[in-house]
């Protein structure tokens, strides 16, 4: 096995396009070992690999969704013996995969690629609702019900995050990235698509946020949101974001961590 991707001769290198429902996963990454371990996508991935080439397989992801975060186009890399590099890995894999995770698509890359380390952003994207009563029930696992906001106030509020800052102040504990400084290129408020069905998708009560950057830490995604709903609830003012830039310590900052299941890895940008 080799360590952090590294590349072995004889093998060729595949990057799958992914995408899969958060709600039953305990994250992206593989947590401890035996058969009693936490449903991972990477668990699942490397065992669906495995019991299809007869390998061991070790996958490498662009990153490490937390459990309940879902993915509408996430990134991963492996290697496989060249001879087996022509399988058609999305049409291979559908029998081998549950049916919260898919294969989107596989290509041949070069053996210096890196889903990680060669990416040059990520997209994410936040839905919430202005209501406060019951979803209805095909939306309930991906947006988060925050009830009557001042989109206006929240507008302001994103408008003061963007750009290049340290971002301490919206990690949470367990990154071990010693550089916080990442760039936050966009931030926008789009309506989630309505419902062909008018009562069940009351114009103006479902967004939307856009998270477009060269770099996210732990949990930096759902820690801006809910510094955006506090915001929105005026209890935090746009010009707070440049006091808890300077003060960069998440433990002293004034906001709650949104819920995961709000949040979607959009893609990953190369």
């Amino acid at each position: 096995m080799t360590r952090m991707g590294e590349y072995r001769t004889g093998f060729t290198r595949i990057k799958l396009t992914l995408a899969y429902v958060g709600t039953a996963f305990s994250g992206w990454q593989i947590q401890g070992d035996g058969p009693h371990r936490p449903r991972t996508v990477q668990g699942e991935l490397e065992a669906a690999l495995t019991r299809l080439t007869g390998l061991p397989m070790r996958v490498h992801g662009a990153g490490r969704t937390d459990a309940g975060v879902h993915a509408d186009m996430q990134a991963a890399h492996f290697d496989v013996p060249a001879k087996l590099a022509r399988i058609n890995w999305p049409l291979a894999l559908r029998g081998l995969l549950p049916d919260d995770l898919v294969i989107l698509g596989a290509e041949e890359v070069p053996p210096d690629f890196h889903a990680r380390f060669s990416a040059a952003g990520k997209i994410y994207a936040y839905a919430f609702s202005l209501d406060s009563v019951p979803l209805p029930p095909r939306w309930g696992p991906f947006v988060w019900r925050v009830g009557p906001l001042d989109l206006r106030l929240m507008d302001e509020a994103a408008a003061a995050l963007l750009g290049e800052h340290d971002f301490a102040a919206f990690q949470n504990s367990g990154h071990s990235a010693g550089n916080t400084v990442r760039r936050l290129d966009e931030l926008v408020r789009l309506p989630l698509c309505p419902s062909p069905e008018p009562p069940d998708f009351p114009p103006g009560r479902y967004w939307f946020w856009r998270f477009t950057g060269n770099g996210f830490l732990k949990q930096m995604v759902r820690n801006l949101m809910g510094f955006l709903v506090e915001a929105g609830r005026g209890r935090l003012r746009p010009a707070d974001a440049a006091a808890l830039f300077a003060a960069g310590k998440r433990k002293d900052s004034p906001f709650p961590t949104a819920p995961a299941h709000g949040l979607t890895l959009i893609r990953v940008l190369y």
